[in-house]
């Protein structure tokens, strides 16, 4: 008989309560996906406090992507090198450490060396945190824990820029990090009293995949470069993107064929064979992609268009935080009712209605609007998050679970980055686009265009400009309410994009197994 099918392992739960587990590993993965945003909004203000240039400055959030998303795919491996407790409670730790350390750099070097170890350490701690959650909790119980889960996932991101803007407006940048001091220290207290490694959790022997080791780092790595740096280098008009592109993809296709072969892979590419697995990373894959796309989006016109602050820009996301945390008990109660496809399905369709409602967009947009647009897109979220873990690890065999939770977040962080990096791209060329095909009517043999620079030359004039000023003026003005509508017509491009991808992964739902919330799936 295998050892992990014992009466003892089949009978073993944890000695304490599983909700108290579920609550502090969770809430250490909430302060690590906090981070992944909450610097962005202090960017201006790192670049001008350690004097350089806001282009240098972003290579703060560069360093760590790359690292975090590197860890991510190999953390399983890790927690069976040291232990899944053991590994948890140093990512957490030295998460904690680094984000002191960035807090006090006194130059952008230490700081970006510092963000890069903060990033490694804090990559395993989203897949450890579900891989403890799936081991704590019988299958039963997953869809209930999946959505504590849930609310660091898509919380975090939300609240990262507000907390951001508020913290480095109250005080100073380096806030964003030392907030994480007395919270990571406190995790660290409680995870190692509460946690502990189930008894089919055996340690691995100390081989080390070298190879694998290092065609992962170099294809996720440069892959991760290539995203975050594209759109500040032109993206492939720049030999350096180019570079990453090519490194990006060749390691990427090594490791995958190296990992199929190899003996002791660092990775176990098997958890692959579960259909409802392969097809789990795939929809939370796009789940990211669209997530964290309409993160971006919003906030952004937000700043450019319509005019508003960091903090007030990131407080038309917060609402839609609170939708989720109202929703996702209504969701659980309906995957026992409903088979979970039908509800992942219904979660992509509203995700695409609302960025179609998303798409109509004016320059003059009221608050009350953007805010209304991000719940609507949020309120589709619910019904994925929590649906799609619950059913990709239904029929897992729990000894890969370690494996599945780290190429599970990899697939989801991975295609966030692509969302959050096209939707950057498209927002610059759709608006470049939408300026071609408007400059054409703005022209004086355009006889609307001339009554509008009557209408503001007019205007001008009984303000008490001087004739031929006001004219010059009229124009300057006119041009601006062209390119303000170029932009506006580009970011509804976006959200109509985004709106096809969400719309378009409906038909794939319906190739998952017809399981239930309430139901065990396979014998673990």
């Amino acid at each position: 008989m295998n050892e992990n099918d014992t009466p003892a392992a089949r009978r073993w739960q944890p000695s304490h309560n599983r909700w108290a587990i579920a609550v502090v590993v969770t809430f250490a993965a909430f302060m690590e996906i906090l981070d992944t945003t909450i610097v962005n909004v202090a960017l201006p203000h790192i670049a001008g406090g350690l004097s350089t240039s806001f282009d240098e400055a972003t290579w703060t959030l560069t360093s760590y992507l790359v690292a975090n998303g590197i860890v991510l795919t190999i953390s399983g491996w890790l927690s069976t090198v040291f232990g899944r407790k053991r590994y948890f409670l140093i990512c957490l730790g030295m998460f904690t450490v680094c984000s002191f350390f960035c807090g006090t750099a006194t130059s952008l070097t230490q700081l970006v060396i510092f963000r890069l170890a903060q990033g490694f350490f804090g990559g395993g701690l989203q897949p450890t945190q579900q891989a403890i959650i799936l081991d704590t909790f019988p299958p039963e119980q997953r869809a209930a824990a999946f959505g504590v889960t849930a609310l660091a996932t898509i919380v975090a991101p939300v609240l990262g820029p507000t907390l951001g803007g508020y913290l480095t407006d109250t005080f100073n940048w380096r806030w964003v990090f030392l907030i994480n001091i007395p919270v990571g220290t406190a995790a660290v207290f409680f995870a190692s009293i509460l946690v502990e490694d189930p008894p089919w959790l055996k340690r691995r022997s100390g081989h080390i995949d070298y190879i694998g080791l290092s065609l992962i780092t170099l294809g996720l790595g440069c892959f991760q470069i290539m995203l975050d740096r594209g759109e500040n280098e032109d993206w492939f008009g720049s030999n350096f993107i180019q570079l990453m592109a090519v490194l990006g993809g060749l390691g990427i296709l090594s490791a995958i064929g190296w990992l199929l072969i190899a003996k002791k892979p660092v990775v176990n590419l098997d958890v692959f064979k579960d259909k409802n697995f392969a097809m789990g990373c795939v929809l939370i894959g796009a789940t990211g992609g669209t997530l964290y796309a309409g993160a971006v989006v919003i906030p952004q016109f937000a700043q450019t268009v319509v005019g508003y602050t960091a903090t007030w820009a990131g407080l038309v996301l917060s609402p839609g935080g609170l939708v989720v945390i109202f929703l996702i008990p209504i969701v659980g109660r309906l995957m026992k009712i409903v088979p979970i496809r039908y509800v992942i399905a219904a979660g992509f369709f509203i995700m695409g209605v609302a960025f179609i409602f998303s798409s109509m967009l004016v320059a003059y947009i009221d608050f009350r609007t953007l805010v209304l647009m991000r719940a609507l897109q949020t309120a589709g979220l619910a019904f994925l998050f929590v649906p799609i873990s619950t059913v990709a690890f239904s029929t897992l065999p729990r000894e890969l679970n370690g494996d599945a939770t780290a190429l599970y977040a990899m697939f989801r962080n991975v295609f966030g980055s692509i969302g959050i990096s096209l939707a950057s791209a498209m927002i610059i060329e759709r608006t470049q686009v939408h300026q071609s095909y408007l400059a054409q009517w703005a022209s004086p043999f355009h006889q609307p265009f001339n009554d509008l620079i009557a209408r503001y030359e007019k205007t001008l004039t009984a303000m008490g400009y001087a004739a031929g000023a006001a004219h010059d003026a009229a124009v300057g003005r006119v041009y601006q309410v062209y390119r303000t509508q170029a932009e506006v017509l580009g970011y509804s491009d976006v959200f109509r994009y985004t709106a096809i991808v969400a719309f378009a992964v409906v038909p794939v739902c319906f190739f998952l197994s017809r399981t239930k919330g309430g139901s065990r799936g396979a014998s673990h």
